[in-house]
């Protein structure tokens, strides 16, 4: 059987099942958009090139002094800057300048052959290289944490400091993940021409601008979140199960914050404060709430997150080292 056939074997089998997915997902936002944060609008961004990458749908907002420590947010799977980040913004770039950014195979994200996190890692920094950062503090949710700590990893003289939310240090606890994430990495090798095909069809339906008009919350989340193929998903979910950062992470050296989503079954909260027992003198901060906290459970997850942005730049020494406070937990 030649690899074009096996290929389109392969699409028959997995089609269905992206559908599924689509549809599953589909129906959960529908359920939990009528909660959605009520936020007006979002802060403008821009189509920014970065040079030998691709372009990326990218928002800045400026801190209330030129001289505000920066924060870079990288959104969770399946979503987009706005999506994710939406109900933070303004209490957020109240303190610091705020970064956020389509990472690639979502929304206006960079479109690459694969999806890969060592990529998305030098994708963070590319970006603060267009905008003039030399360090800043990455903050990543689910998926983006992971990016996060990969850009730590790959970057670390670029990173001022690390906020880790609702992830880990791996994703294969459990028996059945480490029997579904290799089968989906099998299942998508074959795949990633087709799937790269159906993600760059809708990023070229799309305006070129996301609205920045929410007056409508639940009709401006479903826009956003089809911005995203649902075939990004099945690769993004191959390569965080591939992700193990465990032999790693004891390494980081700069001042580090995890926030714990306490109720959380699509990253149980142990997972959680293992990767925060694994670095040293990193702060717990406790959020109530499930995985879906940064958007469900905005009004008690977003004073939360600041608290911990708050605790890691407190202790960014100016001459690049770590300040340790001696807490080790909050809220």
């Amino acid at each position: 059987m030649t690899v074009r056939k096996v290929a389109t074997a392969l699409q028959q089998v997995a089609g269905p099942g992206v559908e599924v997915l689509k549809k599953t997902t589909a129906a959960g936002l529908r359920r939990v958009l009528p909660t959605a944060p009520d936020v007006d609008r979002v802060p403008e961004g821009q189509i920014l090139q970065l040079p030998g990458r691709g372009e990326t749908f990218v928002v800045d907002v400026p801190g209330p002094t030129p001289q505000s420590p920066t924060i870079v947010l990288l959104h969770a799977l399946g979503c987009t800057a706005y999506l994710s980040w939406m109900a933070t913004f303004g209490a957020l770039s109240s303190r610091y300048r705020v970064v956020t950014f389509d990472q690639r195979w979502h929304g206006r994200g960079i479109r690459s052959s694969r999806f890969r996190f060592d990529d998305c890692a030098d994708d963070v920094v590319a970006v603060m290289d267009a905008l003039g950062i030399e360090r800043a503090v990455i903050a990543g949710y689910s998926m983006g944490g992971a990016v996060a700590q990969k850009t730590w990893k790959r970057h670390p003289q670029r990173v001022a400091g690390l906020v880790l939310c609702s992830t880990a240090r791996n994703y294969r606890g459990k028996h059945g993940e480490r029997l579904f994430f290799p089968l989906m990495t099998a299942a998508m090798t074959p795949l990633a021409g087709y799937a790269l095909a159906q993600v760059d069809r809708l990023a070229k339906t799309l305006p070129e601008l996301p609205s920045i008009e929410v007056t409508d919350p639940a009709a401006w989340s479903r826009v956003e979140f089809r911005s995203t193929s649902a075939w990004s998903i099945p690769e993004a979910l191959a390569e965080l199960g591939r992700f193990d950062s465990a032999a790693w992470i004891g390494d980081v050296d700069v001042p580090t914050a995890v926030v714990v989503t306490t109720k959380d079954r699509v990253i149980p909260s142990r997972r959680q404060h293992r990767l925060a027992s694994a670095i040293n003198d990193a702060q717990v901060f406790a959020a109530s709430g499930g995985h879906a906290a940064i958007v469900l459970g905005a009004t008690n997850w977003v004073p939360t997150f600041i608290e911990a942005a708050d605790n890691v730049i407190a202790r960014i020494d100016p001459n690049g080292t770590a300040q340790s406070t001696g807490v080790t937990a909050s809220g």
